[in-house]
């Protein structure tokens, strides 16, 4: 019976590993999302022709990255969808020195309640990690 009860949960969440490249001095954003959830979010089936700008748009819409205070525009490279797993490829160029990132994650926090957003950032041998829910869409770490 109690497993029964885990079956029809949901699980709301999404990942995101930043990796600092220092030869280029760009942080490479790689985001996993549910293909359902996201298309749910913005409306569209992951099928079509569309899709691909919908979520882009999305993503720049709700996802904020500032270096040592200054805004950092996020470029998008690409995206996949693999089943149930969306894929989502976007950076920010022009980045030197990193004292502070402060980023603001609201993916799916405004569809899902209960969604979790995770990010792993790995900057010259360090790693951190942000966590992202309703009411905490802000978060900030230093190196």
């Amino acid at each position: 019976m109690l497993m029964m009860s885990f079956a029809t949960a949901e699980f709301y969440s999404s990942m995101t590993k930043v990796d600092y490249l220092e030869a280029s001095k760009t942080l490479k954003f790689t985001t996993k999302m549910n293909t359902a959830h996201i298309s749910d979010a913005i409306k569209i089936n992951p099928n079509t022709a569309g899709f691909e700008a919908e979520v882009k748009k999305y993503v720049n819409n709700n996802f904020d990255l500032y270096v040592n205070g200054g805004t950092r525009t996020l470029t998008f490279t690409g995206s996949q969808v693999n089943g149930e797993s969306v894929w989502v490829y976007f950076e920010a160029n022009g980045v030197t020195d990193i004292s502070t990132i402060r980023i603001k994650n609201t993916i799916l926090l405004s569809t899902f309640p209960k969604q979790f957003n995770l990010v792993n950032i790995a900057y010259k041998g360090n790693q951190k990690t942000m966590n992202f829910q309703r009411g905490k869409e802000v978060n900030e770490v230093r190196f």
